[in-house]
């Protein structure tokens, strides 16, 4: 058998683009760790090894003999899952205490900000994401279709990207804000209303968008609260020209009238979510629409503004708990996305952590990050499951994630696409 020693050195020095086909095609690999989380089971399958050939898993189960081919990786202690998926993700920004936003958007250069995104991605990847929705660039443009083209072509890496690009807002209802109104600043987003936010829609699929990104609400002035910024009908315009051109809608929406036009629009998910009612949750949950919380992102924000975390909570981070409660008691879909780049990128299982605290269970949770994640993007015939014949994004904590959510921070091996990113090496 091929050494372990051998096979891991080669992994972790590589990209897959260093990597012949032949020999990616031809590899095969057993995983033995202590026991296997499929990604849809409640339930620890003890004894259970994975065999992978080539970037797909071939077989799983309790009595695999492996090949005299095989390289074998022993995992004591350790669950394999499958990889993570973050739901709700910005690789182009960094947490708000280190620069405000606007400066971010405002200040720092393309190539810098592009720079650190690809050091996002790769730590990103290496806390067992293997796959991201990032959801806008925040004033970068196009760069997140660079940045996936990137690591598809092993330049960096990175998690499989599905991307927003420029994100769309109402025309006046973004930022940065505070200049002479005559001056042109440059958006976090692209402005598009009435006839021509189709054909922004348009433009950005054909610019390399995934998916859609809409702000269904915003404020339009400084210290007001949010409140709805495109009609009932714009939003069935910008998700009908989406839909036809196979692409998910994805809606920015905190209060209650901006998240139900945009359900009666039929988005496919609600990012945030503070001021929904049970009517609207009930709407969501009729039309199968997903629900992402972010609650780390309001967690963040409370501690920069100097909340210890002690009781009471403040109103935004309370406002998250609710929401959340809300949408489970009405059945709704939740995803796990926490609006990383609010926080550090890495520290993607914060979202984990705190829907455990909302009242989830970590079987729940878990599930929510790699099956559940997988069915509301799309990716189910392909991603979020430990089973044959999907991708091998494969994952190994330490401990039991399904009786404590916290061990997916103990990150001991990443496999992305059958490549070895992160693992033990041999003596």
């Amino acid at each position: 058998m091929r050494s372990i020693s051998r096979l891991c050195a080669i992994a972790l020095a590589t990209t897959p683009a260093t990597l012949s086909a032949a020999d990616r095609q031809d590899a095969l690999t057993l995983l033995k760790p202590d026991a296997v989380f499929d990604g849809e089971s409640a339930a620890l399958h003890k004894g259970w090894a994975v065999l992978v050939r080539g970037n797909r898993i071939e077989a799983v189960g309790p009595a695999i003999v492996a090949p005299p081919e095989a390289s074998i990786i022993p995992l004591p202690g350790t669950t394999l899952m499958p990889g993570m998926i973050e739901g709700h993700s910005h690789l182009f920004l960094h947490p708000y205490n280190e620069a405000p936003w606007d400066d971010q958007v405002l200040h720092e250069p393309l190539a810098l900000r592009t720079a650190r995104a690809t050091v996002h991605a790769r730590v990103t990847l290496m806390a067992g994401f293997t796959t991201v929705r990032d959801l806008g660039t925040e004033g970068a443009g196009y760069a997140d279709v660079g940045l996936k083209q990137a690591i598809e072509q092993g330049i960096v890496p990175g998690p499989r990207m599905l991307v927003a690009t420029r994100a769309i807002v109402a025309p006046g209802a973004y930022g940065p804000r505070g200049f002479e109104p005559g001056v042109v600043v440059p958006l976090g987003a692209e402005e598009a209303g009435g006839a021509d936010l189709v054909n922004v829609v348009r433009r950005q699929i054909g610019a390399g968008a995934d998916l859609i990104k809409v702000y269904a609400d915003y404020r339009w002035g400084t210290g007001e609260p949010s409140r709805p910024t495109f009609t009932e009908g714009e939003l069935k315009a910008a998700v009908e020209a989406a839909h036809s051109a196979g692409r998910e809608v994805v809606a920015h929406a905190s209060t209650a009238e901006g998240m139900r036009r945009a359900v009666a629009a039929g988005v496919d998910t609600i990012e945030h979510g503070d001021e929904g009612t049970p009517e609207v949750f009930a709407a969501m949950k009729a039309k199968s629409i997903g629900f992402c919380p972010t609650l780390a992102a309001g967690d963040a924000i409370a501690r920069y503004r100097g909340w210890n975390g002690s009781a009471p909570m403040p109103k935004g981070v309370q406002e998250g708990f609710d929401a959340l409660a809300k949408a489970r008691k009405a059945g709704v879909a939740i995803c796990l996305g926490g609006d990383v780049g609010v926080y550090a990128h890495g520290d993607n299982a914060r979202e984990a952590e705190l829907l455990v605290k909302g009242g989830m269970t970590p079987a729940e949770v878990a599930i929510a990050a790699t099956s559940g994640n997988a069915r509301m993007f799309g990716l189910g015939d392909r991603l979020g499951m430990v089973k044959a014949g999907m991708l091998a994004d494969l994952v190994a904590v330490e401990g039991d994630p399904l009786s404590d959510i916290a061990a997916i921070r103990k990150v001991a091996l990443v496999m992305k696409d059958g490549v070895l990113w992160k693992g033990p090496v041999g003596p």
